[in-house]
């Protein structure tokens, strides 16, 4: 019944251009998941490990440090323990798109719906209506065609040993590249962008997978903090412009 009532809500609220980008996160989703299905079939694991994951999982960076850890001998728990860590960047979109997945039923179907996608496609509507609305989209979408990829890839896993060879790795990096360009057209995302990719990059070499990622965020912070510095200055007594302020209001005494 859920379903059926966010399926409505998406109809009637989503415009043409929101569903069709929605379909193409989705149809990249089905090739970065079969190039997961590829590399989990590579480091051992049989195909219904590889469903169970994909399914119960739901995090694409995660899985790949899993199947990475398993596939360079190392313990799972370890792999299980990486790859929580690495999925602890799922906080902070928790913070930014829980607003938006109400109560009760759909804000536990949508804490499981959140991931890289489901957040990008969240915060391009300001909107909270069209927010939630792309959100659930998105997930369904990912639900559906991850653990799909996943298959797919292990049935390639059995002929293609490495999914580098297919070029399957670069799709979802690509993607993520070209919806996030238009945003860069506001000087502060821009900023906090290339902040954060300068953190990233020099934090690549003494951190595992995923948490450079992680690290990025940290230009959203420096931002902040610049605007909030800013903001303070604008508004120093001392300045002209507060001082004109102060002697109009003494006047009107």
């Amino acid at each position: 019944m859920f379903i059926i009532v966010v399926m409505r809500s998406i109809w009637r609220t989503l415009d043409v251009a929101t569903v069709r980008a929605v379909l193409v996160m989705s149809v990249s989703v089905l090739v970065i998941g079969a190039s997961y299905g590829v590399a989990a079939h590579t480091a051992g694991l049989v195909w219904w490990q590889i469903l169970v994951i994909a399914t119960v999982v739901l995090a694409g960076s995660s899985e790949f440090v899993f199947v990475g850890i398993i596939a360079a001998g190392g313990a799972p728990i370890v792999a299980a323990l990486a790859g929580l860590l690495v999925n602890t960047r799922n906080f902070g979109y928790g913070l930014s798109v829980g607003r938006h997945l109400g109560r009760g039923l759909p804000r536990a179907i949508g804490a499981h719906l959140i991931n890289d996608e489901t957040a990008v496609m969240a915060a391009a509507e300001r909107d909270p209506r069209r927010a939630r609305a792309a959100f659930f989209l998105c997930g369904l979408g990912v639900l559906i065609t991850w653990p799909l990829g996943s298959m797919l890839g292990a049935a390639i896993g059995e002929v293609v040993a490495s999914p580098e060879a297919l070029g399957l790795d670069a799709a979802f990096p690509a993607l993520l590249a070209a919806l996030a360009i238009p945003a860069l057209r506001d000087r502060r995302t821009l900023t906090a962008a290339v902040v954060g990719g300068a953190i990233a990059v020099a934090a690549s070499p003494f951190l595992p997978a995923g948490l450079p990622i992680l690290m990025a965020l940290l230009g959203l912070v420096v931002v902040e903090a610049i605007r909030r510095r800013t903001a303070g200055d604008d508004l120093n007594p001392g300045e002209p412009g507060r001082r004109a302020d102060d002697a109009v209001l003494e006047h009107a005494r």
